[in-house]
């Protein structure tokens, strides 16, 4: 008789549907503070609360003194959402560490991100207690990029069974451009929160803080970056086009490219039309949403790990039981 071939195990499990909707709503919620926090600083807010953690001495909340009280309702709104995020940083790594606590890859990203996430908190009450000193304003969005790029991880990571490696079919080149393409779509949207800081926008509607630096000419900077950009992304579209084992990667880097030319187009009207609040917003949504893009088409460059079945079978086991546990019942 012939030797009989024992199943393959299975692969571990991510999570349940609770999971996934936590670590979406996870990152809905990192998108949507940096739309408020835009809001916050197009309408002069910044300083509606001028002190921290109190919106005003000795009161957490507004109090209406002035015709301008407003300015402390939309900063204390912001200040409420960021309370928001932080439960949703705690529950996306509480929902990592109850449904797929083996996954050490996806452990590592929700640590991340609550850090990242209490990191911003602090960086806040600096940011206020600095007079809304351009340089903590602008790393508090660049904080919030990579809380964008950890938390999309997270989304596209969750139903995979296994971590990532750079997938071998794929030619090494085209690996290296995407990452490099990664690369300079960040240095965009740094030269971006430079053009910010130089710029009309302050968040303080009585006393700006700026950069100093001329904004026409960081402008033009961060236009030339995004040209260079604009032909990475093409050559990647191209790229995954052609090859037959990049599949997978054709959505993502066409909603790049789809994501590249709306900002560019938005980024273009609002300099000629003297940076009207509106687009701008619109424009800081537009950098989240080219981080989610552009994290996903960068991942999507790799594929699953090979996994030994030893190591696929302990996956399969779940975690091991607490001492004292029984393994079944008796």
């Amino acid at each position: 008789m012939g030797a009989v071939t024992s199943p393959s195990p299975a692969p571990p499990r991510s999570g349940t549907p609770w999971l996934r909707r936590a670590l979406v709503a996870n990152l809905v919620l990192q998108v949507l503070i940096v739309v408020t926090g835009g809001v916050v600083r197009l309408t002069g807010s910044g300083l509606g609360c001028p002190t921290w953690p109190n919106c005003v001495p000795g009161s957490y909340s507004p109090v209406v003194v002035e015709a301008t009280a407003y300015h402390q309702y939309i900063e204390n709104g912001n200040r409420v959402l960021g309370a928001v995020v932080m439960a949703g940083a705690v529950a996306a790594l509480v929902g990592v560490w109850r449904w797929a606590r083996g996954r050490r890859d996806l452990m590592t990203l929700a640590w991340g991100v609550l850090a990242l996430t209490a990191g911003q908190v602090v960086l806040g009450g600096i940011t206020v207690l600095t007079g809304l000193n351009p340089g903590t304003v602008m790393g508090h969005f660049l904080i919030s990029m990579a809380l964008v790029t950890l938390s999309t991880l997270l989304v596209v990571r969750e139903r995979e069974t296994h971590p990532r490696v750079p997938d071998p079919g794929l030619p090494v080149l085209v690996r290296r451009v995407g990452w490099l393409t990664a690369g300079v779509g960040g240095l965009v949207i740094v030269l971006g929160t430079v053009v910010t800081g130089s710029g009309p926008h302050s968040g303080d509607a009585d006393e700006p803080a700026r950069f100093g630096f001329d904004p026409r000419t960081v402008a033009w900077l961060h236009a030339d970056a995004v040209m260079l950009f604009c032909g990475l992304v093409v050559a990647m579209v191209l790229a995954v086009h052609l090859l037959d084992r990049a599949v997978a990667a054709r959505q993502p880097w066409r909603a790049v490219l789809l994501v590249t030319l709306a900002q560019g187009l938005v980024g273009y009207v609002q300099y000629a039309t003297k940076l009207p609040e509106l687009l701008v917003l619109v424009h800081m949504l537009g950098a989240a949403l080219l981080t989610l893009v552009l994290t996903w088409a960068v991942h999507s460059l790799h594929r699953p790990a090979a996994v030994t079945p030893r190591a696929a079978a302990s996956a399969a086991a779940g975690p091991p039981l607490p001492q004292g546990t029984p393994a079944s019942g008796s």
